[in-house]
């Protein structure tokens, strides 16, 4: 019997063959068809480097090489489409797996999603779907917005019989980011838990941990709950996107005990301030396009320092040594400093600014300009001559140089006392004189003066 067995093993060795040998054909000869039907139906150029037919380990077919868009906005290293072999003979063939590997997708790609998804003509409701999916999967993909990059991540999509998401997830394949996506009637369910993870926009904050959770549908998104921890504190709040005409973004936050030192440098370059940061701030922005949301972002927030150093400037020496060129570098520590910030287009206003500590009280408004210019006005309470005078200092400079100078009233009124009365108590009694005149008529925007 061991003949017959022999026998049926070479049997079953040739059938495989030539079932094989028709997966193993390429169907290159198949491109210029394909491409042409896609392109006119993405309405953008498609070109695909080959196509294959295997048999092994399921059958399948292979696509390598796909880009779409006049300048590869979108790139397909290899699509793999695995189908339900007795579908086939169906009225609805059945896919089992699309798997799609090294996809990068670009910004101008991006932009375009919505045409290439808008169905033409509605399929009637009682007519059966001619193709089915069930499950697509990616793997390395990439999205890649210009100035910043998302990934690279797997991501997984379940379809259901209808074709219809059944759920969804997204994991960048360091394991720093995980997001879940469920369906919910009308409406999409997602979850988002991060650790030890890079912003890819904007400004490069590092979340030690960060949760989302909200709802999205087809034309917003609601971020019920933001939950953060990150530098040394927290950050609690809730935002909205809406899609439907450009990009609208709008929401609040609650950070408490967040270390300013390096959110400050990446939020604004040349910015050296440290402390424990307590804010509240409210921001919306509304824009045609996602790489122009972050310049069109407007912020306001009360905040509030504790224990810091202002970098840069030392106001207690500016207030005191009476330069009329002004003085720059050194730091000014404080024990508290509060006010208000408006942040809008890429400049900063700061006003009611409140700086307190053991040898200083100063307060007033400070401008940043897009270009890094500084304006403004300090009003510093310091000791001249063993009594308490008020100073006022103009702010000037750049953010990476800043300047501070005693207004010119001030100096003329230090001058003329000292000139009448000597020095010290003239001196004092000028430079008082001179600061009560230049506080209530002088220009309390805080201009930089000609020298």
């Amino acid at each position: 019997m061991k003949w017959l067995k022999r026998l049926l093993i070479a049997l079953v060795l040739l059938l495989v063959a030539a079932l094989a040998l028709p997966f193993l054909i390429p169907l290159d000869s198949c491109i210029p068809q394909i491409e042409k039907e896609v392109s006119a139906r993405l309405k953008e150029p498609v070109t695909i480097k080959s196509i294959r037919l295997n048999a092994l380990p399921l059958p399948h077919v292979t696509i390598r090489g796909v880009t779409i868009g006049k300048t590869d906005d979108t790139r397909l290293g290899k699509v793999t489409v695995t189908p339900e072999l007795m579908s086939l003979l169906a009225s609805t063939k059945v896919i089992k797996r699309i798997e799609v590997d090294s996809l990068v997708l670009r910004r101008k790609a991006i932009d375009k999603i919505p045409a290439w998804t808008k169905s033409e003509t509605a399929t009637p409701p009682q007519q059966p779907p001619q193709m089915r999916i069930e499950s697509i999967r990616f793997k390395a993909a990439l999205v890649d917005f210009g100035k910043a990059r998302f990934g690279p991540f797997d991501a997984r999509v379940n379809l259901d019989s209808k074709g219809a998401p059944e759920d969804a997830a997204i994991a960048t394949r360091d394991g720093k980011l995980k997001v879940l996506i469920k369906p919910d009637k009308a409406k999409y369910l997602f979850d988002v838990s991060a650790r030890s993870w890079t912003l890819p926009f904007g400004p490069a904050l590092v979340f030690d941990e960060l949760i989302i959770k909200g709802e999205a549908t087809t034309n917003d998104a609601r971020l019920g709950k933001v939950s953060a921890r990150l530098y040394g504190g927290t950050a609690t709040g809730k935002a909205t996107i809406d899609w439907r005409k450009g990009l609208r973004l709008k929401g609040n936050l609650d950070i408490r005990r967040v270390e300013l030192q390096q959110v400050a440098t990446l939020l604004s370059p040349g910015t050296h301030v440290s402390g424990k940061l307590d804010a509240r701030p409210v921001f919306s922005a509304s824009a045609a396009s996602a790489n122009q949301l972050m310049h069109a972002l407007r912020l306001g927030t009360p905040f509030n320092v504790q224990n810091g150093v202002l970098g840069g400037v030392d106001i207690h020496k500016a207030a005191t040594s009476l330069i009329k060129q002004g003085t720059s570098g050194g730091e000014t520590r404080f024990d508290q400093l509060s006010g208000h910030l408006v942040m809008e287009r890429g400049s900063y206003h700061f006003t009611q600014l409140k700086i307190a500590s053991g040898a200083l009280a100063a307060d007033g408004n400070v401008n940043i300009s897009r270009t890094k210019e500084l304006s403004g006005r300090i009003n510093a309470q310091v000791k001249l001559a063993g009594t308490s005078a008020n100073v006022p200092l103009d702010v000037g400079g750049t953010l990476a140089a800043p300047l501070l100078y005693p207004t010119a009233g001030f100096i003329a009124g230090a001058a003329a006392g000292t000139a009448i009365l000597g020095p010290g108590l003239g001196t004092t009694v000028g430079a008082k004189i001179g600061g009560w005149v230049e506080n209530v008529f002088g220009k309390k925007g805080g201009n930089k003066p000609k020298h």
